[in-house]
This record gives C-alpha cells, structure tokens and sequence, in this order.
C-alpha cells in the first residue's frame, strides 16, 4: 500500500481515465504507478511521455521490454 493514496478513477480526467481504463483492459487493473502520477496533470503526462518515448524507440522489442519489466519490479520488491 503506497503512503499516497492512489486516485479514483471515476474521478479522473477524461484523459487520464481514458489511459487508465486502457491499462486496465490490457493488464487487468490499472498500473499503480500510474494511479499516483494522475493527482498531477503534468507529472502524468511527463510520466506517459516518458513511457510512449520509450515504446516508439522499440530497441527492446515487446518480449524483452516484458522481461525487463518484471526483472527492476522484483529488484525493487514490487509485486508484479
């Protein structure tokens, strides 16, 4: 549980609710990250810049981004 309370999404942006809402069909629950960054609009959108930037550069590929991924969470100790 973070020390910051995540935001509701109902009471989201439409914007941010419609990235949110996205996360949500393709991971089953919105990031949680992400939930944290939505209290801010410009942290949020920095946040997803940073993240789209990263997916266009594609030198990682889908598989090896995945991985990746699940490798900094267990680094970190995050549940993923």
């Amino acid at each position: 549980m973070p020390r910051i309370p995540e935001i509701d999404v109902a009471a989201a942006s439409p914007r941010v609710a419609a990235v949110l809402n996205a996360q949500a069909t393709t991971f089953g629950a919105p990031l949680r990250n992400h939930l944290l960054y939505a209290h801010n609009a410009d942290i949020f959108a920095g946040a997803r810049g940073m993240w789209a930037a990263l997916d266009k550069a594609g030198r990682l590929g889908a598989a090896l981004s995945a991985i990746v991924n699940r490798r900094v969470a267990a680094q970190v100790g995050c549940v993923f």
